[in-house]
């Protein structure tokens, strides 16, 4: 690479953790470079994730790619000093309809005696009904982008930050029929114009803006803010104590070393920005959880919004673009990104190298599904 110029075989544009995890999954069999427009990787979302993930949270693809998630990230973890990866159970309640048409896959009925031992917190009587996923883990996010940061340089892959896209040109297209195609883009990042075989779209809440940059339609994916705090408690929770989640989405909570972790799990519907929290909804969060509890919710430590971006029908957008040869999606993750990133990153990684897997992933992932 010269100062003004590249050339690379695949171009990811979004240093998040779909872009990170796909650059990891491709480095070394292909050319590759991520860029990402802010200064720092996995400055939007993925830095503000909630860190746990949850086998039988989603629908039935979503708790598939889940489970080989998992299993690709206990693999990694015999590289690393330290676990991804550690225990850490999750808790639905709530009425009884709700749970119910909430569990599924890992998540078995949990009776009133095993809630009050594993969440003593909870004040007796308030919540009907639970459900429990032993199978869910808690995830250490920074180290995961970090490992897959560095197999990228160290398989001879590429990563640039602080570079946004500015312009691009599709030259020499041909379609394949399937809308992989074959020829050149030339994509003005920062002051660097960089040719590229295929461009990847992971760039979080602002996917729909790249794609008009490239000639691709918009499909539609919509950010929502969720709001998270870690605060302060009277009461504070035991090192492995579930996390516990209301089955109406009307809060989260988990362990944050000696504070706790809250959100009000929202889903508000916002434009592309770098979110900020909003006082009167932690406040109001807050004032629920005490309700509910007895940790005797205190000072709020630090707090942070994140944008959610998903398609109309809940599900990520992974393969290539019908209409735009070159054009690829990797989309709408929404709140399943951490949790399905590898498995993502593999299905994604294969299609681009001209595989055809064998998953029913592929099609339920489509962007050309007519659900969109």
């Amino acid at each position: 690479m010269n100062n003004n110029a590249a050339e690379v075989d695949v171009l990811i544009v979004g240093g998040g953790i779909a872009g990170l995890s796909l650059g990891s999954a491709l480095a070394g069999r292909t050319g590759v470079l991520v860029v990402e427009a802010e200064q720092s990787l996995g400055y939007h979302t993925s830095s503000r994730s909630a860190r746990q993930l949850i086998p039988s949270y989603g629908p039935e693809v979503i708790q598939d790619l889940t489970i080989r998630t998992l299993a690709l990230i206990r693999a990694l973890e015999v590289h690393l000093p330290e676990p991804v990866l550690t225990p850490r159970s999750f808790l639905l309640v709530g009425d009884e309809e709700s749970v119910r048409d909430r569990a599924s896959g890992h998540m078995r009925p949990a009776a009133p005696g095993e809630v009050q031992a594993l969440a003593p917190e909870l004040k007796p009587g308030v919540f009907a009904a639970a459900g429990l996923d032993t199978t869910s883990v808690g995830c250490d996010t920074d180290a995961l982008m970090s490992y897959h940061r560095q197999r990228i340089l160290d398989r001879g892959g590429q990563i640039l930050t602080g570079h946004p896209v500015r312009r691009a040109i599709g030259t020499s297209h041909e379609s394949g029929g399937d809308g992989t195609g074959t020829g050149q883009w030339i994509t003005e990042a920062g002051p660097l114009q960089i040719r590229s075989r295929v461009v990847v779209n992971a760039a979080g809440a602002w996917v729909d803006q790249l794609a008009g940059l490239y000639g691709a339609r918009p499909l539609g994916l919509q950010p929502y803010r969720r709001t998270a705090a870690v605060v302060a408690v009277e009461h504070p929770l035991e090192t492995g104590a579930p996390m516990v989640a209301a089955a109406d989405d009307s809060f989260y909570y988990r362990p944050e070393g000696d504070h706790v972790l809250i959100s009000p799990a929202e889903t508000v519907p916002s434009d592309p920005m770098d979110a900020q929290p909003r006082p009167a909804d932690i406040d109001a969060l807050v004032q629920h959880i005490n309700s509910v509890t007895t940790m005797g919710i205190g000072n709020v430590v630090r707090s942070w919004t994140g944008l959610r971006t998903e398609a109309a029908d809940g599900l990520p957008v992974v393969g290539y673009d019908g209409a735009v040869p070159g054009f690829f999606w990797l989309a709408g993750q929404g709140g399943y990104g951490f949790q399905t990133s590898s498995g993502i990153a593999e299905l994604a990684a294969s299609l681009l190298l001209g595989q055809t897997p064998e998953t029913a992933a592929v099609q339920a992932l489509n962007p050309a599904r007519a659900t969109l």
